[in-house]
């Protein structure tokens, strides 16, 4: 029942369709690609898994319910039973208990060998989201996994999205459902290291072990947190189905404070955030309140800005504004250059307010409505409908209502909030695509 395993080598693909040679024990033999055969010298015979019977141990392994790195575990014992099963040894033995031992035995003396760690390494590699999102880079092998979810056109804009250094804030909640998707193994501890002199001597039982300081234990303690006692989530209404269950991961026994307005979602599909928002937050008990008064618009501007929120959403009630400036909203309409034109009703603004003036212009047009204000200093701003959001300006231009508004399916939500930056003062500029009436008022904010 003891009788050595003996040598264990595995050979890799190195791309070309030749296996590489032996990995054991030949220094810088290591395959350039996945393995694509075990072979094993046990009880005296010579044991082999080739390509095929490796493609049915992973097949098998990934039958399991659990996430693909918490899988490899299932996988190392289908590799040691498919190998077992050809060794012939299990008839070897009628009495179960010899027979365990022998198994026992066959199985240790393979796993001791490093040789099967680098294979189950190569084979079973742990993977990393980082690292999957860097493989969806590539076009071709994009193409291989989502072929039944995204169409060649679509493969291609995220490959090539994908193609690029660092990552956004919105890539945040791709990496950890990702990483959901994925499991994270279990972290074998670290054994404390000895100095040799302890070794032969014996001093380590003498010396006291150091224990961690109360500030490292806070940082040990919050690199390991996965939950969370209670979870805030502000501008609720544009968290993504996948950002929610990313803070819904954070926050399965939490209490939460949820606050948002559904009239300024620049999600395209509310609903779809809305349940996954429910699904977030369980069967958890809930209180709603609703906040009817509207403190940074005078009631000049809510009141134009309440004629989209109804086109936008019909029924919703808008905030009540609690002043009144007598400043009417201004309306300009572009009569040969648009660019001069927003420039000088920003010039306008700057003679009028103390503060900042925003320019707020459909996404596509940041760059230009830049070069437009070069030179007017740092109180104006140029900004895209969707970076307006949760600002405020003393005055603001908003620049073509009907653009910002068919720039996406939440365009019109996405120029109710553009309507509602200003403070004190708001200028519409109108071109020919508002279809503005006499007064220059454009179409979209006509009673």
């Amino acid at each position: 029942a003891g009788a050595p395993a003996g040598q264990l080598t595995f050979d890799g693909d190195d791309g070309d369709g030749v296996d590489g040679g032996d990995a054991a024990g030949t220094p810088g033999a290591t395959p350039a690609g996945p393995p694509t055969r075990l072979r094993v010298v046990a009880f005296g015979r010579r044991l082999e898994l080739d390509a095929a019977a490796l493609d049915r141990v992973r097949r098998t392994a990934l039958g399991g319910t659990a996430p693909v790195n918490l899988l490899r575990p299932r996988a190392r014992k289908l590799l040691l039973d498919a190998l077992w099963e050809q060794s012939g040894a299990a008839g070897r033995q009628t009495d179960p208990e010899l027979a365990a031992e022998l198994r026992s035995s066959f199985d240790d003396d393979i796993t001791s060998e490093d040789s099967f760690t680098g294979f189950l390494d190569a084979w079973w590699p742990e993977l990393t989201p980082r690292g999957v999102l860097a493989a969806m880079a590539d076009e071709r092998r994009l193409g291989r996994w989502a072929r039944r979810v995204l169409n060649p056109g679509e493969v291609r804009k995220v490959a090539r999205s994908l193609k690029r250094d660092g990552y956004s804030v919105h890539d945040i909640a791709l990496l950890d459902e990702l990483q959901a998707v994925l499991g994270v193994p279990a972290r074998p501890r670290r054994k404390r290291e000895l100095d040799p002199l302890d070794q032969l001597t014996g001093l380590e039982e003498l010396m006291p072990v150091r224990e961690e300081s109360q500030r490292e234990r806070a940082e040990r303690l919050a690199q390991e947190r996965t939950e969370y006692a209670h979870v805030i989530v502000d501008e609720a209404q544009d968290l993504t189905p996948m950002q929610w269950r990313m803070v819904g991961r954070r926050g399965r026994h939490a209490t939460w404070t949820v606050v948002g307005d559904p009239a300024q979602s620049s999600w395209s599909d509310p609903d779809e955030a809305a349940a996954a928002r429910d699904e977030a937050l369980g069967t958890r008990p809930r209180r709603r309140f609703r906040l009817t008064v509207n403190y940074r618009n005078p009631a000049e501007i809510a009141e134009l800005a309440a004629k989209v929120l109804a086109l936008a959403m019909p029924g919703a009630e808008s905030p009540s504004a609690v002043r009144s400036t007598g400043v009417v909203p201004r309306f300009a309409v572009v009569r040969e250059a648009l660019g001069a034109t927003v420039r000088a009703e920003a010039e306008r603004l700057l003679e009028r307010v103390e503060g900042t003036v925003g320019v707020v212009v459909a996404m596509n047009r940041r760059e230009e409505a830049r070069r437009w204000l070069a030179g007017l200093g740092d109180r104006v701003v140029a900004l895209g409908s969707l970076e307006a959001k949760g600002l405020e300006y003393d005055a603001t231009v908003v620049v073509s209502p009907a653009e910002i508004a068919d720039e996406s399916p939440a365009g019109l939500r996405v120029l109710y909030v553009a309507l509602t930056r200003a403070t004190q003062q708001l200028t519409v500029v109108s071109g020919d695509r508002d279809e503005p009436d006499a007064q220059g008022v454009p179409d979209l904010l006509r009673d």
